[in-house]
């Protein structure tokens, strides 16, 4: 007779932390099952391969993965270098992925998951049934399958942050869907770069991904006339907009922040500051007005590129009893250690098993997933993650209680509490992570 025991970890997701966790399972004697919706692994990753990471290799490997893919001849990159995405997905996540065989599903999407005969509200007996997933196949057939533990590694990449600065689309937003991206384009591609050149464009967002887009652009204004950008941006520009810069602990980082600053400072890009889009208006020609909230409209663009951030996607967790915090949407006990509200500039400290629960018992959010809309998430810190939760699932709590990696500075910045106020400009002059 099956009993739950017997049961697999389904882990979902076939990315950096899903296919660790995998790993770190194996190597407990747990048979894991990993459940992607993309046709190869690494899907998301490679939606942005183009991209170069701020962390080196020798911060992209977990170990235990190391050693399931020792015995196949592979070979680690050199460990001083910085790969794009595709980079990480070809040379080690789809290798590991590889290995692991028939332990990772493809064209398998996650569409519910609840506790077997049990909806959220059911007590009786709910800790000793197992979790029952349904999923959909690539060819639009249904199953449902059992398992004794669920770590949701599925990661936010596919539910991207709107215009509108309340969290909602902007009036007309999704009408003006066609002139819209809510990516960093692949301007090397030249149908991608043709849409972009010679066009006037409005990059929305304030972070690493905004920086590689007005970067980007840049380098193709050098070469076309007529490129543009428009930088939109909902505070000020202070000290802290462009990053650490040559303080910033990941060194490519703080060289991606500067080489936006210099793309204001040399006239490809001129910065709007302290709007927030709340109708996108779409002329005749398909040109595109932004006007904000205050009233004020910008000049006409024929492109926008939304990076607005990424949120987790909770629909086929309804069913489960999950702590999440109120803002991030993140676990409670994790919140505080990553919350931009709360921290002007700070460390994420290493976490696991622990911060990471729910009261469902063995659920699990881990990668970037777990930090619910946060920004700045390392893969270090996943490996880490899925460690301490492979040790939990195992019964070996002192290994999953116990702290195996020292982090560097993150430089999670929100102007405490003032994220997007009018004074956030104030309130981070002079911080860490000014450049």
């Amino acid at each position: 007779m099956t009993t739950t025991a017997d049961l697999p970890v389904v882990v979902i997701g076939a990315g950096p932390a899903g296919l660790a966790a995998a790993a770190h399972l194996l190597g407990r004697g747990i048979e894991p099952l990993v459940l992607e919706a993309g046709p190869t692994a690494a899907t998301a990753v490679r939606g942005w391969s183009h991209v170069r990471l701020f962390s080196t290799w020798s911060e992209l490997t977990d170990a235990a993965a190391e050693k399931l893919l020792a015995p196949a001849g592979w070979v680690k990159p050199d460990a001083d270098t910085y790969p794009t995405g595709g980079d990480w997905a070809e040379r080690y996540l789809q290798p590991l992925a590889d290995v692991l065989g028939d332990k990772v599903c493809y064209g398998t999407t996650v569409t519910g998951v609840s506790r077997l005969g049990r909806d959220r509200i059911v007590d009786a007996d709910r800790e000793q049934q197992p979790f029952t997933l349904r999923l959909t196949r690539a060819d639009g057939g249904e199953e449902r399958i059992l398992a004794r533990a669920v770590i949701d590694a599925s990661g936010t990449w596919s539910t991207p942050g709107p215009i509108g600065a309340d969290g909602l689309p902007a009036l007309g937003e999704r009408a003006a869907s066609a002139r819209i991206c809510y990516r960093v384009p692949d301007l090397r591609d030249p149908a991608v770069r043709a849409r972009y050149a010679g066009k006037r464009t409005a990059v929305i967002g304030s972070g690493a991904s905004a920086f590689t887009a007005l970067t980007t652009l840049a380098d193709v204004a050098k070469d076309e006339p007529g490129t543009h950008s428009v930088w939109i941006l909902r505070r000020g520009i202070s000290g802290s907009t462009f990053g650490g810069g040559s303080a910033d602990q990941l060194p490519a980082r703080g060289a991606l922040g500067l080489a936006a600053k210099a793309a204001v400072d040399n006239g490809y890009a001129d910065a709007v500051t302290g709007f927030r889009t709340e109708i996108i208006e779409q002329a005749d020609d398909d040109r595109l007005t932004l006007v904000g909230e205050d009233g004020r409209r910008l000049d006409s663009v024929d492109e926008v590129i939304v990076l607005t951030g990424l949120r987790p996607d909770l629909s086929f967790l309804s069913e489960l009893r999950l702590a999440l915090d109120e803002r991030l949407q993140a676990p409670v006990e994790l919140a505080p250690l990553i919350d931009p509200n709360q921290h002007s500039c700070g460390t994420v400290y290493p976490h696991g098993h622990r911060e990471l629960s729910h009261p469902e018992q063995d659920l699990y959010m881990v990668g970037m997933k777990s930090y619910g809309r946060a920004p700045t998430f390392l893969a270090m810190t996943g490996f880490e993650q899925v460690r301490s939760v492979a040790a939990a699932l195992a019964g070996d709590t002192e290994a999953a209680d116990r702290v195996e990696l020292a982090l560097p500075e993150t430089g999670v910045c929100g102007g405490a509490g003032l994220f997007d106020g009018p004074a956030a400009a104030q309130a981070d002059e002079g911080g860490c992570c000014g450049a």
